[in-house]
């Protein structure tokens, strides 16, 4: 009886492994995670998770081919770019209330300790002297930067923002990538007819949010983007 194993200087086929007797080498069956379906693949190593079912195939420049992902080609066609609109010029005054309300404290601080301390008068004017100045700047200087940096937009594809003063930031978040769209109404906003619009997304970085709008105009962009991105059927996560 002649041996399938070939003789000992026989070199085996390259496709047999130890133990095939010289057969062809056929990958096992790996069994599918839970939720995967897939046909028995029938070339070797076509069956590792993942393969889908389809075998491995190269093409000519040894490179696999992949589809095309549609959303990813028109989420490239989108760039960061300024935003068309300015928020409401009542936002400068919102702003410099709330630098009032900020630096009032260490006014206050530097005037309890010239009260109880009045051996240290030059330490104190110094205090005093840049304090103010910090305050006059943030007062005055800081809500007019603001109000010339800060845009928004809103197109039937995505939402632009920019943001900041001295380090700006412009933001942009896809339609189909939004997940809630929410406003926002503080005591001082109320009061001088202004809010905040809040767009989340899944994004690493966190909502985008737009303050300084009017009251009015919040509302509008609620009730557009709501209706946009119920339109959309993108997914948003």
């Amino acid at each position: 009886m002649t041996s399938t194993t070939g003789s000992p200087g026989t070199p085996l086929p390259p496709e047999s492994w130890p133990g095939a007797g010289g057969r062809r080498s056929v990958a096992p069956e790996v069994a599918p995670w839970p939720g995967q379906t897939r046909a028995r693949s029938t070339t070797p190593g076509g069956s590792w998770p993942g393969a889908g079912g389809a075998s491995s195939a190269a093409t000519s420049s040894g490179t696999s081919r992949t589809a095309p992902d549609l959303d990813d080609e028109a989420l490239r066609e989108l760039r960061l770019r300024r935003p068309r609109h300015l928020v409401s010029p009542k936002a400068k005054t919102l702003w410099r209330l709330t630098s009032l309300l900020t630096w009032i404290w260490p006014l206050l601080g530097v005037a309890v300790w010239t009260f109880f301390d009045d051996e240290r008068r030059s330490w104190q004017g110094i205090a005093f002297l840049v304090v103010g100045l910090l305050a006059l700047f943030f007062l005055t200087v800081v809500p007019w930067w603001r109000y010339r940096v800060h845009r928004w937009e809103v197109t039937d594809e995505a939402v632009y923002t920019q943001s900041g003063w001295l380090f700006q930031e412009r933001r942009i978040a896809p339609i189909s990538r939004i997940q809630t769209v929410d406003s926002e109404f503080g005591p001082i906003e109320q009061l001088m007819g202004l809010g905040t619009l809040t767009v989340t997304t899944a994004s690493a970085a966190g909502a985008l949010r737009v303050s300084g709008l009017d009251k009015k105009t919040v509302q509008d962009l609620v009730t557009d983007l709501t209706r946009i991105t119920a339109q959309e059927r993108g997914d948003a996560t």
